[in-house]
């Protein structure tokens, strides 16, 4: 089953909140071990400015612009 949660603060560590549906349905109890997948949600806005290519900024924009 897979559950997107958001991560939150909990003292000096972070913690995941598993929701009451999922606990009941897999038996999950307090101080049961547990094992699980982290896949980052991330959106484009990450990679802005990290890749390489040959063209400026600027030159990219004029490009752009002209209809290339």
């Amino acid at each position: 089953m897979e559950v997107e949660a958001i991560v939150r603060k909990w003292g000096d560590s972070i913690g995941v909140i598993i929701p009451k549906e999922l606990a009941e349905k897999e038996k999950i109890k307090p101080n049961s071990k547990v094992k699980f997948e982290i896949v980052k949600v991330t959106d484009i806005s990450d990679t802005f400015g990290k890749l390489k290519r040959k063209l400026s900024g600027q030159e990219f924009k004029d490009k752009a612009r002209s209809g290339w």
